[in-house]
């Protein structure tokens, strides 16, 4: 009897433990699944209730269903991301095979082109009397390096004379894309890998500047063909692209003829276009090919449009090899090849047309970039939390770029004209009359806009030594009280409001405010973002009423990686409403920084243009022994502009203000330039010179004779009897000290450094009188100041525990003590405050 019991029970618990489902059950699982795929024990029992055909099943039988069932949809995604991995593996594999395929051909190719020119070179040796022999070396040696392919005349009106052109056109690219024809360099930082945005590499000694992109998509080659042939949609410079004829080809493929504008980059230098013929045919195993070329009266074909605001470029056989990859998605290989007729341009503007970096930046690295950004947008990789498409963000990003381009550039067919300089030169005002065509062709109307007589734009460009963009850019965003005025970005704000507030001239001082960064979007690899950017108003006088109210930007900021080779970095913004529509109007305004690239061969050639040369020259001009490195030859150009409404009865009122506030936004910036330059290059600086001046040797003995007096003792290393000794050790104390002044009802501002000190608030001696004490405190170390000051002045010294301070630069600072010290002059009346922090770093 026990034993039947026993064989029962054994029999109760198989049954409990293997369930087999009915299909019907498993349907009405599946449904409950896809609404909550972890329901709860509550959750369990009222199925088992409310659904008969599970009433057979235990609670504990189900919740196994659903463990098992979460179990296997990880592992189907799991292993759907591991085929994923496999493809894009096995396609990088197959292209950096391809790659190395290339690259022995090219190492054969040198290799010949050695024996060549030796055998050669034995041939002038035995024959010196044959005085042809060094043209026929050179000559032969340059017809190998750069074929020129003879054109016959062709007949412009012809089809069939177009497609020899095409033809040829699609030979040189495909030589340049997988072959030989141009000797590539692979971009430092750029290196190959599932993950990355694809193997980059620049010309080298070829005729004007090239770059070259391999990479993968997750898109089929024909979507991506179509992407790549909208330039204006990831082309940020690109001001126009007019397709003005389509011929279709016998092959299959169609040929085009494009007039092109592009805007320049900064003020100083003019715009380019570019009449081209784009072929576009499919290859015999089923790649895609886009190519394209300038026609000239070299090459033949039809005349393009003139241009005579325009400087005429050349577009040398360039394109797109697109090629299906197995298993989904396409191989793209890009070459971009420009001769930007350099010569047109101020020489030390040349590096901005002769830099091949910048080029691939710009264009190249930019439409992979964007054709990967749409990729993991259309598979819903990227998911924005702002509501809005993400075509629509890219169209915000896009409308920014080209309002701040339309104002550097001042068109005169956008209606443009250049109103009359104050005396000085150094601010270009521009006035747009036709504010409806500016703004957008549906606001012609106005009626969702204040009453606007037209739009000036307040514009400079300078040139700026050793100041990393990046750098710049980012202190800029982040800082954005140290360079502009409240009540200006008040007047910007209310002017697209139905009742502006006129403020008809900039205020001699910017009011205080605070700024909130809120993120809209950004890119794949984060180089570009998009935010909002709210200002918060303070409370003012009865007058200023309006000035209290938030304020928002939409803000696009761009080239904030330090190690991006030849990126420009960018901040746009325009001023909008709280909940702008997607077709908001917007009147850009901002800030751009190119790299120029260095130039090796002369190291001193721009002395001039040093914003922080009076901090680091010697005596008679000259620099210590040991700053011939490269770093002193980081050169940029920086161009602003700033546009603002008017109505006509206030516009020499606008002019003025405009006129004036960018003045004082570039004197802003040459503040910034010299803090940012020493701290940033002061590796590469060497010992810097002492402030030898009578005054600078008098405060260090008050500096040491207060802190003697007051504490009892000497300052910590600082022990010579001789005057100068003591200034040179306290420049070189390994501690910070500084001083900073004390008078009534005024915030403290420092007045002196050492070196430690100028390195811990990363500024200058110059700009280090902008600096105020409670501006790098932080709030505990304020209220511990506050708390121990009156115990300072009675006594004349104190400490202060450790804590963290900030540097001027925005990065955190911590010490292990500070010493708080007054320092008395010779009357020994108190002369200022001297503080000492010791062991600090930056955390």
């Amino acid at each position: 009897m026990a034993l039947s019991m026993h064989k029962e029970s054994n029999k109760q618990m198989d049954s409990s433990k293997y369930v087999r489902y009915t299909p019907e059950q498993v349907d009405a699982l599946e449904r409950v699944y896809t609404e909550c795929p972890k329901p709860s024990s509550l959750r369990r029992q009222q199925l088992i209730r409310e659904c008969p055909i599970l009433c057979n099943i235990e609670p504990k039988q189900i919740k196994v269903w659903f463990q098992n069932r979460r179990c296997r949809e990880k592992q189907r995604k799991e292993a759907s991301r591991l085929q994923t991995v496999n493809r894009k593996l096995s396609a990088m594999n197959k292209l950096l095979m391809e790659e190395n395929d290339r690259l022995q051909k090219q190492v054969s190719h040198l290799v010949y082109e050695n024996g060549y020119m030796h055998q050669q070179l034995q041939h002038v040796s035995t024959a010196t009397t044959d005085t042809s022999c060094d043209s026929v070396v050179m000559s032969g040696q340059h017809q190998q390096q750069n074929p020129t392919p003879q054109h016959q005349q062709r007949d412009a009106n012809n089809p069939a004379g177009l497609l020899a052109i095409a033809e040829e056109t699609l030979a040189e690219f495909l030589s340049k894309a997988t072959g030989t024809a141009v000797d590539w360099v692979q971009m430092i930082g750029m290196k190959p890998g599932p993950d990355s945005i694809g193997i980059i590499a620049v010309s080298r000694n070829c005729s004007g500047v090239a770059a070259r992109a391999c990479g993968l998509v997750s898109l089929e080659p024909t979507k991506v063909a179509e992407i790549l042939k909208d330039r204006p949609s990831w082309f940020r410079d690109c001001r126009c692209h007019d397709v003005l004829s389509v011929i279709p080809t016998g092959n299959g493929g169609t040929i085009e003829l494009i007039y092109m504008q592009t805007y320049a980059p900064t003020t100083l230098a003019s715009a380019r276009d570019f009449w081209t013929v784009r072929y576009t045919t499919t290859l015999e195993d089923g790649s895609l090919v886009i190519c394209e070329r300038s026609l000239t009266s070299s090459t033949g074909g039809p005349t393009g449009p003139p241009s005579s605001c325009f400087v005429r470029a050349e577009m040398l056989p360039s394109g797109y090899l697109i090629r299906p990859c197995e298993g989904g998605g396409s191989i793209i290989h890009i070459v971009d090849h420009i001769d930007m007729d350099v010569w047109s341009v101020p020489e030390i503007l040349r590096p901005l047309y002769e830099s091949s970096k910048i080029l691939a930046q710009k264009m190249t690295i930019a439409s992979l970039r964007h054709i990967r950004q749409i990729a993991q947008e259309s598979s819903g990789e990227i998911q924005y939390g702002s509501g809005r498409q993400p075509a629509v963000l890219r169209t915000f990003s896009q409308r920014l770029c080209r309002g701040f381009n339309d104002a550097v550039n001042g068109f005169v067919d956008d209606g443009w004209s250049i109103m009359g300089s104050d005396g000085v030169d150094d601010v270009t005002i521009a006035i747009n009359s036709s504010p409806g065509k500016f703004l957008g062709s549906h606001y012609n109307t106005l009626s969702v806009l204040p009453t606007i007589d037209g739009v000036l734009c307040a514009k400079a460009s300078m040139l700026l030594q050793n100041v990393p963009p990046a750098l710049l850019v980012r202190f800029l965003r982040e800082h954005r009280s140290e360079w502009a005025d409240y009540g200006v970005d008040a007047y910007s704000a209310a002017s697209l409001k139905a009742s502006p507030y006129a403020i008809p001239c900039a205020r001699p001082v910017g009011f205080p405010s605070s700024q909130v960064i809120l993120p809209l979007a950004h890119t794949v690899e984060h180089e570009e973002s998009l935010e909002v950017v709210r200002l918060e108003g303070h409370a003012f006088s009865p007058e200023d009423i309006a000035l209290s109210r938030d304020m928002y930007l939409l803000q696009l900021c761009s080239g904030l990686d330090e190690n991006a080779v030849g990126a420009c970095a960018q901040l746009v913004f325009a001023p909008i409403d709280e909940t702008f529509a997607d077709d908001a109007p917007l009147l850009p305004s901002g800030f751009r920084v190119i790299p120029l690239d260095p130039k090796s061969d002369s190291p001193t050639a721009t002395r001039t243009l040093d914003l922080a040369s009076t901090l680091e020259v010697g005596p008679g001009g000259a620099r210590p022994s040991g700053e011939a490195d490269i770093s002193y030859n980081l050169r940029s150009v920086l161009t602003i502009a700033f546009q603002f409404t008017f109505e006509n009865h206030f516009r020499d009122d606008v002019a003025a203000m405009a006129r004036q506030y960018v003045r004082s936004v570039v004197g802003s910036v040459q503040r910034v330039a010299m803090a940012i330059a020493p701290s940033r290059l002061s590796s590469q600086m060497g010992p810097k010179s002492l402030p030898g001046s009578p005054e600078a040797l008098t405060l260090a003995q008050w500096i040491c004779r207060g802190y003697r007096i007051h504490t009892g003792g000497e300052l910590p290393r600082v022990n010579s009897q001789a005057s100068d000794g003591i200034l040179k050790q306290l420049w070189h104390h390994s501690d910070a000290i500084m001083c900073c002044s004390v008078k009534t009802n005024v915030s403290p501002v420092f007045t002196f450094a050492n070196q430690a000190g100028l390195d811990m608030l990363e500024t200058t001696l110059v700009a280090l009188q902008d600096i105020m004490l409670d501006k790098i405190l932080d709030e505990v170390g304020r209220k511990i100041l506050l708390s121990e000051f009156s115990k300072i002045m009675q006594q004349g010294f104190g400490y202060l525990p450790a804590g963290t301070c900030v540097s001027s630069m925005g990065r955190p600072v911590s010490y292990e003590q500070a010493i708080a010290w007054k320092v008395l002059n010779d009357d020994d009346s108190s002369h200022c405050l001297a503080f000492m922090f010791i062991n600090w770093s930056f955390v």
